[in-house]
């Protein structure tokens, strides 16, 4: 479904101090937010297409690519948002459906916030650039991911500052993967969520797998990984139950809220 998000867009400029740091950045209404979510395909290779289609509806332009991945037939999606340095965050999520289930809560939900994200931080000039990436094929062994950071040269290495990667939310409440996060990268994050009077939760998850952050971990890139899943919610994963109905679009929307402020504040506080 298209539709014209200019119409939507709540033109409000939010300042919130995080730590005594100003940090500004532009809210979407709920309604653009959940519209992606719910317009999440079953195939993958639609998912793709429409993770671009969204991007370029968020006025991505002439900084989308498409990049083609070793040992995939589907390309990683990449957004990039100039700053002013060459200091990079990357800002992470999978879009392939494992095939059980509709695949809207893993990881549609992470994906289809990327374009958002986004938006939300383009009309406030940033001093790191950041680039966002749909990575493909993620539940046959974090291929899109690993393969993105093994074709980054030396000096394209160092630059990557911090990974930040989103995957399985609004189930509940957004949660860190503690025991695999970056201290000070999760240390920005308590303190986002408690200028926005949000939970300060962790949940580590090493039984349910792997995810993308990890490729950049094992390149000893600082990275941290946002999710939603509980003792409660792990059964949803790779099932029949893997529906739109398990979304608390509360949730979901106060996720949006907190990782775009994260961003926005990591954006002012990591050198």
């Amino acid at each position: 479904m298209t539709f014209v998000v200019r119409t939507l867009l709540a033109i409000l400029l939010w300042a919130l101090a995080a730590n005594g740091q100003q940090i500004r950045f532009t809210l979407l209404q709920r309604e653009v937010v959940e519209e992606r979510l719910k317009t999440g395909p079953g195939k993958n290779d639609e998912r793709h297409d429409r993770l671009e289609q969204m991007f370029r509806e968020a006025q991505c332009g002439m900084n989308l690519t498409n990049q083609p991945v070793r040992g995939s037939k589907i390309p990683n999606v990449v957004c990039q948002l100039p700053g002013q340095t060459c200091s990079i965050i990357v800002v992470g999520a999978h879009f392939d459906n494992q095939g059980a289930g509709s695949g809207l809560v893993d990881n549609w939900s992470g994906a289809s916030l990327l374009p958002s994200v986004f938006q939300s931080l383009r009309d406030v000039p940033r001093t790191h650039t950041f680039v966002f990436v749909g990575f493909t094929d993620e539940e046959k062994g974090l291929v899109g991911s690993k393969f993105y950071v093994k074709q980054l040269g030396g000096d394209e290495l160092k630059a990557v500052n911090a990974m930040v990667n989103v995957d399985t939310v609004g189930l509940s409440s957004a949660k860190l993967w503690l025991s695999r996060a970056d201290k000070e990268l999760a240390n920005a994050f308590y303190a986002v969520a408690n200028s926005l009077d949000l939970p300060r939760e962790a949940v580590n998850v090493e039984q349910v797998g792997s995810t993308d952050s990890e490729s950049f971990r094992l390149k000893k890139i600082r990275s941290v990984t946002i999710h939603s899943l509980t003792q409660e919610t792990l059964p949803i994963l790779h099932t029949a139950q893997d529906q739109l109905s398990q979304i608390d679009l509360n949730h979901y929307y106060d996720t949006y809220r907190l990782l775009v402020a994260y961003l926005a504040f990591l954006d002012g506080k990591l050198n």
